[in-house]
């Protein structure tokens, strides 16, 4: 990520985010910016004009946990977004590591491999697989590579077919991203991502310009599996606390759900290493007629509808 005026740069995109009906407030006259100015912020959280506008530009760089409360509920920030402002405003230099270790311990490794029956793996702040059991193997067999998760899900056009709202998953990817990446501003795979990426994907970079901040903890995903058709599971994330940066993500299913049954047929596949199951429907589409036979292959190898 770059390190100029980040704080900012978070300060104009999230007040580029709010109406002056959000913050309450009654516009008489016509509006050339989107959001709130920066008057009607600094009305809000109680400072002048002149202050906020120096904030904003990067010449006040001590503000008060006071002021920073303040432009936080000005600018209806949850939890998360004023924890991110804050950690911008008061970096804490040396109490983390430049860069995330992207070594996985072995016991963790044994743990997925052995001890966990569901699709698992482990990333880093910029959304690298650092490893995965073959469940996830198998879940994410579609995708060209599974080695990035953010590259995947913007610059694969699979990722398209397999996440059903493809759209919600990338807004909460990228705003997971933000607060994952926040301890490692110097992390080079951070900032190597989010350059490569927001060349690549104009997707990517209109969302990351929204400085939105939003860790992923636990989350439905709605997906579509090439052999065994749409599935709707659960995933929570689990700090991996002897490795800091590391996140194990666990997905799960309803018990007794077709997704649950979806989920075992998975781990068989992954457990023999064969794919002989017959082609799912593609989300959309309508069920194929008793006896119709299996889809032609498509142009990338992979058996579409």
């Amino acid at each position: 990520m770059t390190r100029g005026n980040e704080l900012g740069d978070f300060l104009r995109a999230r007040r580029d985010l709010l109406s002056p009906a959000d913050a309450g407030l009654v516009s008489h006259t016509a509006r050339r910016v989107k959001g709130l100015r920066r008057e009607e912020v600094a009305l809000l959280a109680g400072v002048s004009t002149d202050y906020y506008t120096r904030l904003e530009q990067g010449r006040e760089r001590h503000p008060s946990t006071q002021v920073l409360d303040a432009v936080a509920r000005a600018l209806r920030l949850d939890r998360d977004a004023a924890g991110y402002l804050f950690r911008l405003a008061e970096p804490a230099p040396g109490t983390v590591a430049a860069a995330a270790s992207p070594a996985v311990a072995p016991e963790l490794r044994r743990l997925m491999d052995h001890f966990i029956g569901v699709p698992a793996c482990v990333v880093g702040p910029a959304l690298d697989v650092l490893a995965a059991n073959a469940v996830a193997r198998q879940l994410y067999g579609g995708f060209a590579r599974f080695d990035n998760l953010l590259r995947m899900l913007f610059l694969d056009p699979f990722a398209r077919r397999f996440y059903l709202d493809w759209d919600r998953a990338a807004r909460g990817a990228v705003s997971s991203l933000r607060a994952l990446a926040a301890p490692f501003p110097d992390d080079p795979r951070v900032t190597e991502t989010v350059g490569s990426l927001a060349l690549h994907s104009p997707a990517f970079a209109a969302l990351w310009a929204r400085h939105e901040v939003r860790p992923r903890t636990s989350d439905s995903k709605d997906l579509w599996h090439p052999q065994l058709g749409e599935m709707h599971l659960h995933y929570q994330a689990f700090t991996v606390t002897g490795a800091p940066g590391q996140h194990l993500f666990v997905y799960s299913a309803e018990p007794g759900s077709p997704s649950a049954d979806a989920l075992a047929l998975l781990r068989a596949l992954a457990a023999d290493g064969e794919a002989g199951l017959p082609q799912g429907p593609a989300p959309g589409d309508p069920a194929p007629a008793t006896g119709a036979g299996p889809c032609e292959p498509d142009g990338h190898g992979r058996r579409g509808a």
